[in-house]
């Protein structure tokens, strides 16, 4: 395995984006997605990244790279299509131990970026070590066919279900048995009434969708 795999907790971590076209505004959605806090770097934008700016969503500085612009940041994404000015990027980064990836450069970059298949909470990322991102996204597509919005529910019930009971064996076998049943169905099939009783048998008569401040989205997972 030539890569660790991780998921960052971005929220509030100052991140660097140098580079203001399509891919760039891109990455930045995924960085905003996660609460990152965003600084651009760029003469110009993108009409998105634009309006971004003009609402104070990220910070952004009309110019080109210059050393210093990683200072203080937990990441960074460099998207300029220059190979100097990555060059550039990189060895700044490596000095001053951020993480860094150059789009489409992976000789340059700290860290990849997996496809993913996102379920929130519920995300699924596959990575080819960099040797095919088209394979990785074909692999992302069919997992994507397999994983619909259920298995994001079922994560957000059982996590609710985690606050209301305490450690040990028990909870050990009950989330075992929620998991590995018919839950992740009856959240695909949209039936409300079915997950409930599948709670009044586990966990016990009081514990219902609406007790742990959940409903089903009209139509949820039904095919």
């Amino acid at each position: 395995m030539q890569y660790y795999p991780a998921y960052l907790d971005l929220r509030g971590q100052p991140c660097v984006v140098i580079g203001g076209g399509e891919v760039a505004a891109r990455k930045i959605a995924t960085l905003l997605a996660a609460g990152a806090r965003v600084t651009v770097v760029s003469p110009a934008l993108t009409a998105d990244l634009a309006d971004l700016a003009d609402t104070h969503e990220v910070v952004h500085h009309a110019r080109r790279y210059r050393r210093g612009d990683l200072a203080g940041a937990r990441l960074a994404y460099a998207a300029t299509g220059d190979d100097a000015v990555h060059a550039e990027i990189a060895a700044e980064a490596a000095e001053v131990g951020v993480l860094l990836n150059v789009v489409d450069r992976p000789r340059l970059c700290s860290f990849i970026v997996p496809a993913v298949v996102a379920r929130d909470p519920v995300a699924i990322a596959v990575s080819t070590s960099g040797r095919s991102p088209a394979l990785a996204k074909r692999l992302a597509a069919g997992i994507a066919g397999y994983v619909g919005p259920e298995w994001g529910l079922a994560a957000e019930l059982l996590g609710r279900l985690r606050d209301r009971i305490g450690a040990g064996a028990e909870r050990t076998r009950l989330f075992a048995a929620l998991a590995d049943g018919p839950l992740v169905a009856a959240l695909r099939d949209g039936d409300a009434a079915r997950v409930d009783a599948l709670l009044a048998e586990h966990v016990g008569a009081t514990t219902t969708l609406a007790a742990l401040g959940m409903r089903l989205p009209a139509g949820e997972g039904r095919r």
